[in-house]
């Protein structure tokens, strides 16, 4: 595909997308130096919005790039994987109502300060800020990989990897900045509607040019009968499987970029509308991403990384080149609306919770500042990873959300469990942060299973059985748990 089309098709989406960006900033009073404002919208999201930005957030390039290319190489096991996934999404309408009345009563910012205040000890809030960090910024990074090799396969290597990267990297910090995350997740709605529709059109097509859906699926029946079969070819195993699936079952608690937007809606029937928004388009966006791994792998079936599955499909001669480039610029909005997300989510946590600490007292305008400044560091860390280009982007993105899994037990007893101590959440958080990178450092699978397996149950058990043997914060506890049923609507 001609780099010119592809290079007129990423500024029309740009200028398209700033304008939207400038128009979303907020005005009035606290807009620029009030925290809530710039990291959370001020509490006051729709339901709408907020559905197609926490989609936009959590269907990234993983999705049409990263899922697909899961397809290709693991088959229909893809597909459990992300139903699994799916099947989690469940915990928000147990956990989502309870965040929102918290953070409406503490004027939380963000899910670290959450603990740390729970649990009656700012150490919680900072090792599950640096914890996040620690495996977020990878996170972020393959995303900024997703679209190096959307931009390089798309155009056979005319525009490079890390042209891609840092096109990705530069887009999301301009977002960020105009206005926080009123522009990104007015930005992200935008993204949402053009990923859904522009890949579902073209999802379609591309099957109609293999010959329909029972030609297709024959054709993988008769070619690629293993890529039909479960758990899946090749790639999957049980061990496999379940050490991918258990931390991605999780994702929705486990992320603090998705977690913190718990916060945001303005009511509980905005939440409500945000959940089942989400359920819809997932599901849309879902078939679409295992539809464009299985074309691509009766169309292309020698690709030597499965990652480039759906570029090279992209830029083939089943895909017009104006609708080509249209699913391009959705996947690199998926993309990039997941890049920003993650960096204002980590920037609020660096400053809130970790710097506020190092300078106790220091005001709301000095906390934003600090986020705003370390914004750009942490664009360039991601940067800097993915130019490692290490492995498939799926098996990365699960990789991270291993390490975030560790955070879950001490997510689940600040709401369930007076006796939770903040000895239990720290050892659980930082005791089973290290266990997860010891795993991938050294190769090590104890028993045969991978780290996704092992990161929560030593999670859990650290924080229970440090927490029954050191005292819990009774009082904070209490008045947290009460503030969080107060807000149930059935208590309402």
């Amino acid at each position: 595909m001609s780099s010119t089309l592809v290079w007129t098709s990423v500024l029309v989406y740009v200028v398209v997308a700033l304008g939207v960006a400038w128009r979303s900033r907020e005005r009035g009073p606290g807009g620029a130096t009030d925290m809530a404002h710039y990291f959370l919208g001020g509490r006051r999201m729709g339901g709408l919005v907020s559905a197609l930005s926490y989609s936009a957030t959590t269907y990234s390039a993983f999705m049409m790039v990263g899922l697909a290319g899961l397809t290709y190489a693991g088959g229909v096991g893809a597909l459990g994987f992300e139903i699994v996934y799916f099947a989690g999404v469940s915990l928000v309408a147990i956990f989502g109502p309870r965040f929102w009345a918290v953070g409406k009563a503490f004027g939380f910012v963000t899910p670290s300060e959450m603990l740390g205040h729970r649990y009656a000890n700012r150490g919680v809030a900072v090792a599950t800020a640096l914890v996040s960090s620690l495996f977020l910024i990878p996170y972020a990074a393959v995303q900024l990989a997703g679209v190096g090799y959307l931009l390089s396969g798309m155009t056979d290597g005319a525009i490079g990897f890390t042209t891609g990267v840092a096109v990705a990297t530069v887009l999301a910090l301009v977002f960020t900045f105009i206005a926080g995350i009123r522009s990104v997740m007015w930005t992200d709605a935008l993204q949402a509607l053009l990923m859904i529709v522009a890949s579902t059109a073209v999802a379609l097509l591309v099957v109609a040019s293999l010959g329909g859906f029972e030609t297709l699926f024959a054709t993988l029946a008769d070619e690629h009968p293993e890529a039909l079969t479960v758990p899946g070819a090749g790639l999957f195993t049980p061990a496999t499987f379940l050490g991918l699936t258990i931390p991605w079952f999780f994702f929705s608690l486990s992320n603090p970029q998705v977690s913190q937007r718990l916060f945001m809606p303005a009511s509980l029937q905005a939440m409500r509308r945000m959940l089942l928004g989400f359920l819809c388009f997932g599901l849309v966006y879902t078939a679409v991403s295992v539809l464009w791994g299985f074309s691509a792998l009766i169309a292309f079936p020698d690709l030597e990384n499965s990652d480039l599955a759906t570029p090279t499909l992209l830029a083939s001669a089943h895909v017009p080149p104006v609708l080509g480039v249209l699913v391009m610029v959705g996947i690199l909005a998926a993309a990039v609306s997941t890049i920003d997300s993650i960096m204002l989510t980590l920037s609020s946590m660096l400053s809130r919770d970790v710097y506020a600490v190092a300078r106790q007292g220091s005001d709301e305008r000095r906390q934003l500042w600090v986020g705003k400044a370390v914004l750009p560091l942490i664009a360039l860390l991601a940067l800097a990873f993915a130019e490692l280009r290490l492995d498939l982007i799926a098996v990365l993105s699960v990789a991270a959300s291993t390490g975030l899994v560790v955070t879950v037990p001490a997510l689940i007893g600040a709401f369930f469990w007076r006796g939770g101590s903040a000895a239990g959440a720290l050892a659980s958080i930082l005791g089973g942060g290290a266990w997860v990178v010891a795993l991938y450092i050294t190769g090590a699978k104890p028993l045969g299973w991978p780290p996704g397996i092992w990161a929560l149950p030593v999670a859990c058990v650290l924080f229970v059985g440090i927490s029954l043997i050191t005292s819990s914060p009774r009082r904070s506890a209490e008045a947290f748990i009460a503030a969080a049923e107060r807000g149930l609507p059935w208590r309402r």
